[in-house]
């Protein structure tokens, strides 16, 4: 393959980025981004590797055996209508990367471009994960059940991140995102006209009682130093003007930094849930998703990241963060680092004028490559440094 210079390799990339950026598509519907990140990989002479999944893309550089590196990046889009207003903005109603997976991709297909230049001198094989469904269907579950980390030792992801010097690296061990819970609750009462409350039970009134009772949660029961938040976020109840409804409902989720305060604020909210309802005369059918647990990173591994990233950018330390990443189901598996990339200054994820820096692309394709030929060589010489 033709070896290009960092600004030819740079401008590829970039027009990458705003490809996949005018062609967004939702969690477990990545078909088309699928297609052109293979194709992109072929052409590169880089190893397609099987899978069962029908999106996704999992390649392989590196003749040698020995430890093997995962690398992994996001390819998924939000149902969000952009007004971002750049040049390459989504050509797809109501998708959108609103939260930088684009730079994400792109990112990743630079390191593999590097790596591929540098695969005979590889102390091992680098592992890509273009992931599917990161922000909805559990995207990295699915992987491993598609056996795509039995092999790898160790993994690195990143994030791109607003209101940080684009290509600035926050990075730190332990805990950086909170475990994800979601909730589902439907009160049933007695419907009945609106002049005659007595002849049902109203769920309505049981909802706003609901609603200003669990806020008690994290107020009342959280000691003030811990990270623990619950949000109702849709509330549901009647059509019309003049009818106790015989139903109402509420959703929301709760996010933790502690598996200990998981389940404290669990407990908490069933007892809340049924008591408030059984006080209310309706019932309450509650149903609870456990998501994904912490992103934690790896202490051994987050030192070798440090000092290796710190040679090449700069390094601050990370502050934890109640969003959540199912990169942490890897975590379970696998020693992995998780970092953030700064995007310079920008609205925040998941909003309709979300604009991504084209300068994260190639800051992230950096870190891959190096911290990628980094733990590697730690792995090879010296693999008790790496927790397992």
């Amino acid at each position: 393959m033709t070896e290009l210079s960092k600004n030819e390799l740079e401008k590829k990339l970039v027009a990458y980025r705003h490809y996949f950026h005018q062609y967004p598509e939702l969690a477990d519907n990545e078909v088309q981004t699928t297609a052109k990140i293979t194709e992109i990989l072929k052409s590169w002479d880089i190893k397609i590797l099987p899978t069962n999944l029908k999106t996704g893309v999992f390649a392989e550089i590196g003749i040698q055996e020995g430890p093997v590196v995962g690398l992994r990046a996001d390819i998924d889009a939000l149902p969000i209508q952009e007004n971002s207003g750049v040049d390459f903005s989504s050509k797809v109603p109501g998708v959108m990367h609103a939260c930088g997976h684009d730079t994400h991709i792109a990112a990743l297909l630079g390191a593999a471009y590097l790596l591929k230049q540098q695969e005979a001198r590889l102390t091992g094989k680098v592992k890509l994960i273009f992931q599917l469904s990161e922000e909805d269907k559990e995207g990295a579950l699915q992987v491993i059940e598609d056996g795509q980390i039995a092999d790898v030792d160790a993994i690195l992801g990143f994030h791109n991140i607003p209101h940080h010097a684009t290509g600035e690296f926050g990075i730190r061990a332990g805990v950086v995102n909170g475990a994800i819970d979601k909730f589902k609750v439907v009160l049933r009462g007695v419907g009945t006209h609106a002049s005659k409350p007595e002849k049902g039970y109203d769920p309505i009134v049981a909802l706003g009682a609901e609603i200003n009772a669990l806020q008690s949660i994290v107020s009342r029961n959280l000691n003030a130093f811990e990270a623990g938040v619950l949000s109702i976020t849709h509330v549901n109840a009647g059509n019309t003007w003049n009818i106790l409804p015989e139903e109402a409902f509420f959703e929301g989720t709760v996010r933790t930094a502690s598996p200990a305060l998981r389940e404290t604020i669990k407990t908490r909210f069933f007892d809340i849930v049924n008591y408030t309802a059984k006080a209310h005369q309706v019932t309450a059918d509650i149903d609870w998703y456990e998501g994904d647990p912490s992103v934690n990173n790896d202490a051994d591994l987050v030192a070798i990241v440090k000092d290796e990233t710190r040679k090449f950018a700069s390094v601050y330390e990370q502050n934890p963060s109640l969003g959540s990443d199912d990169f942490a189901c890897y975590q379970v598996k696998i020693p992995g680092v998780y970092v953030n990339i700064g995007n310079g200054e920008t609205v925040d994820l998941h909003n309709p004028r979300f604009k991504a820096d084209d300068g994260v692309v190639i800051a992230g394709s950096e870190f891959f490559e190096k911290n990628a030929i980094r733990i590697l060589k730690e792995l090879k010489l010296h693999p008790a440094n790496i927790s397992q």
